[in-house]
């Protein structure tokens, strides 16, 4: 592992600086937004809108490596991402922040799929659950970092979106000075939803129910941690908490994905954060502020890893030469759901309170348990009807060539 940790080692740097200025802007505009009188609607459509050009850059991004290679189209995106968060600060209106955030969201599509193509490329079967731990610990630990830059300034002033654009176009460096070697060129660009599928169906809709889950924490947890506590700051520490108990998480979890079917990992980590999102809507009011940072720190280590182990258990079954294809569908399948998550988790809210924003999550964790433990049992349903045909033949085959032919797990 460490020697494929180290073979893109600029790369994750420049992810570290990359997402600790992508932090810092997940709790800033939320704040920023309240503290400006926007609706939970309007939080949510700003969230939404920086999911739609994620999943806008999830569908295009592929092509544009194809089209310019993984250093180059880092380097594009990183300067356009750095230019955003300035115009965030110096034109504050619901709407036109709305289409920023769909730059941001898409430049940030781009960004991703570049960085796990190359992860993919670099690692194997057997190390990658880690490799991609080692990766969204880096992930959440800068975020994380980031976010805890509000405490520095008054949300209300331009310089912390200052910050966040500097700290953004310090990340091409590190990946535009490496002497390592860049990923070959992509062979397979375009988006197959049904290929997809046939590849994992377990990773294509773990991803999906993970955009819809984290795509509404990244927008409105905020505002639940004002909410809940009646405290600005709290919302960089409840943020701050999620994030940092998705780096702890990641650890056990990712090795645990190693040496099993990560589907075992999958049902288990989703059935968890369940218990604790509804712990969290529940008890919110009555446990102060240690409790709900404790309770936000154990759903981060529950509900984050799912995406990591559902991109693992997809790429097992990618063939070489459709990786970048692979990281990008699974991309757009979180982006498609982080477009929903924060719309619906906003009318939850609504109707039934800040809270409800865990109930939502919890619900949709609940679902994705239910449908892998039902792909499992049918698998094995399936597996002991071949079993039984496959012994039949045997007694009169006249060859054994054609009963031992192995099917393709695409589970």
């Amino acid at each position: 592992m460490r020697k494929a940790v180290a073979s893109v080692a600029a790369l994750l740097l420049g992810v570290a600086i990359l997402l600790a200025g992508q932090g810092l802007q997940i709790v800033l505009l939320p704040v920023r937004a309240t503290l400006e009188q926007f609706s939970a609607f309007g939080v949510g459509y700003i969230g939404a809108s920086y999911f739609l050009g994620f999943t806008f850059g999830c569908w295009k991004g592929a092509e544009l490596l194809r089209r310019v290679g993984h250093v180059r189209a880092f380097a594009a995106m990183t300067a356009i991402a750095s230019a955003v968060p300035l115009l965030h600060g110096l034109w504050v209106n619901l709407w036109t922040w709305g289409i920023m955030r769909f730059a941001t969201g898409f430049c940030f599509a781009v960004l991703y799929v570049v960085i796990e193509s190359w992860l993919n490329e670099r690692s194997t079967d057997e190390n990658r659950g880690t490799v991609f731990s080692v990766y969204i610990v880096i992930n959440m630990t800068m975020i994380a970092v980031g976010q805890q830059l509000l405490l520095l300034g008054d949300p209300l002033d331009l310089n912390l979106f200052a910050v966040a654009s500097m700290v953004v176009s310090l990340a091409a460096v590190p990946v535009l000075m490496s002497r390592g070697e860049e990923p070959r060129q992509v062979e397979e660009s375009h988006f197959n939803l049904r290929l997809l599928y046939q590849n994992s169906p377990s990773g294509m809709l773990g991803s999906f129910t993970s955009g819809v889950t984290n795509g509404g924490f990244w927008a409105l947890a905020p505002v639940f941690a004002v909410a809940a506590t009646q405290d600005v700051n709290m919302a960089a520490w409840f943020m701050t908490a999620g994030v940092l108990g998705g780096a702890v998480g990641q650890w056990p979890l990712g090795w645990w994905s190693d040496h099993v079917d990560r589907r075992i990992v999958l049902i288990t980590s989703c059935a968890v954060a369940s218990g604790v999102g509804l712990a969290l809507w529940q008890l919110a009011p009555h446990i102060g502020p240690l409790g709900i940072l404790g309770l936000g720190f154990g759903w981060g280590a529950l509900a984050f890893p799912v995406y990591s182990v559902s991109v693992a258990q997809a790429n097992d079954r990618a063939v070489p030469g459709t990786f970048v294809m692979i990281s990008s569908g699974l991309l757009l399948m979180y982006g498609v759901g982080a477009v929903i998550g924060p719309l619906l988790s906003a009318g939850v809210m609504t109707l039934l309170g800040d809270g409800a924003l865990f109930l939502f999550a919890a619900f949709g964790h609940l679902v994705l348990a239910v449908y892998v433990t039902a792909r499992m049992r049918a698998e094995k349903e399936v597996e002991e009807v071949e079993h039984t045909e496959f012994s039949e033949a045997l007694t009169s085959a006249l060859t054994t060539s054609p009963v031992y032919s192995k099917k393709v797990d695409h589970e």
